[in-house]
């Protein structure tokens, strides 16, 4: 473990647990830095803190959802900050924090708090300040990471949405159902996530618990107001991959319904062409068509005819090619009104 003590506007930076004992019994301002589990360390959570025993076992434990738990002499979070995000999948960051009077315990495993310990190291007003300023950074910045990936998924649904249009129902289709259905699951997973802490950031901007002074209220209410805009974007987001699945099944249905219709077309044309062959194919002795010299391209005139009729038919309906609309065939004049006396 690692600790910062602020002493007379000077920060110390120790790993001796003699000094960290020191400092939190003379009542410093101490934010220590939790990286392995060995005995030093369960002397100062266990023995010296006091802290209860669910909280220590959290604390070297991995959970799946953020919580705020509410003792005599601290408070207990875990919260989830977000890293790199690839191929449909979000790396969430678990951080334990345990705010008392003078002190701050946190355990990062994927040091969600370089940023706050660089700035500390520059200046130590931030831990100068109290605890309750020191956990409010390390909050603001696990909330302020969110912001760039949530601006990233963006694009990747907006690409997505594209490749909807230009896939689906082709034998490249099956690829973006499932990037499709892997967005649902990660979306899902976050907002669940989301949900949990932003409870915990409204609790905290509540003013609930005395760890946090009146004074840093507003700053926390701030983290709450950004981290309640990603649980919004996150909605939105579902909803927009939940259209882009219904966009996919509708394109792959038109696509199989055009495949269906020029099966249709084709099978129409040649049905009174098959009909044609069929009846001179019966090979009677009486049949006047089988001595006639013409009787051959007479049949095959016959059924280039019946297809050019077809084709000019299937035109005109517009089932086949693009034709222009007529601006005379539009009924564009004006409705007629009547006025009531």
């Amino acid at each position: 473990m690692e600790a910062r003590i602020v002493d007379h506007g000077k920060l110390l930076v120790t790993q001796d647990p003699k000094e960290i004992h020191d400092a939190l019994a003379a009542k410093k301002h101490v934010w220590v830095e939790l990286q392995k589990k060995d005995h030093a360390c369960d002397v100062l959570l266990g023995e010296q803190l006091q802290l209860h025993p669910l909280t220590i076992e959290d604390i070297w434990a991995t959970l799946s959802q953020p919580k705020l738990e509410d003792y005599d002499k601290y408070l207990y979070l875990i919260i989830h900050g977000i890293g790199a995000m690839k191929a449909g999948e979000i790396d969430l960051m678990e951080l334990d924090l345990v705010l008392g009077p003078t002190y701050v315990i946190t355990h990062d495993p994927k040091g969600l708090v370089d940023e706050v310990r660089g700035e500390l190291d520059r200046t130590p007003r931030l831990l100068e300040k109290g605890p309750a300023w020191l956990a409010h950074a390390i909050l603001d910045t696990a909330v302020d990471r969110y912001l760039p990936v949530i601006d990233d998924l963006d694009h990747q649904i907006e690409d997505l949405e594209n490749e909807v249009l230009l896939k689906a129902g082709t034998k490249k289709g099956p690829p973006i159902l499932r990037k499709i259905l892997s967005f649902k699951r990660m979306l899902l997973t976050l907002r669940r996530m989301s949900i949990h802490q932003r409870e915990i950031l409204l609790r905290l901007a509540r003013g609930e618990f005395d760890e946090i002074p009146r004074e840093a209220m507003p700053f926390y209410r701030d983290v709450y107001d950004h981290f309640l805009r990603v649980t919004d974007l996150v909605d939105s987001y579902r909803d927009l991959v939940s259209n882009a699945l219904e966009g996919y099944l509708s394109v792959q249905s038109n696509r199989m319904n055009e495949i269906m219709k020029t099966l249709t077309l084709m099978s129409t044309v040649m049905l009174p062409i098959t009909f044609i062959a069929g009846v001179y194919g019966m090979n009677f002795q009486h049949m006047p068509e089988l001595t006639s010299p013409w009787g051959y391209p007479a049949a095959l005139s016959l059924m280039g005819v019946i297809v050019i009729i077809a084709m000019l038919w299937f035109w005109k309906k517009g089932w086949i090619g693009s034709r222009e609309i007529d601006v005379g065939d539009l009924d564009l004049e004006a409705p007629k009104t009547t006025t009531v006396k």
